[in-house]
């Protein structure tokens, strides 16, 4: 699945994370979340760099959808057991 930039933020608002607050949580640095955040579309990182972003995320309380998996479909987040 790949992970955009909107889901980055959308996923930061539900949980009401400041990008520091996500740079904290997952190693990546301030200017890479601010750069990563500022371009639409899918994330243009390293693996590791989406990877610990999603996990952050993830351990943080979000469950990424893929297309499909949310109504009407396409790409979404939504808060666990939601």
């Amino acid at each position: 699945m790949h992970i955009t930039s909107e889901q980055i933020r959308a996923a930061r608002a539900l949980l009401r994370w400041e990008q520091k607050d996500l740079a904290e949580k997952s190693g990546v640095s301030l200017p890479s979340i601010k750069r990563l955040e500022g371009t639409r579309g899918p994330l243009a990182a390293h693996g590791r760099t989406i990877a610990a972003l999603q996990d952050a995320l993830e351990a943080g309380g979000v469950v990424f959808l893929a297309e499909g998996d949310a109504a009407p479909g396409g790409l979404g987040v939504r808060l666990a057991g939601e």
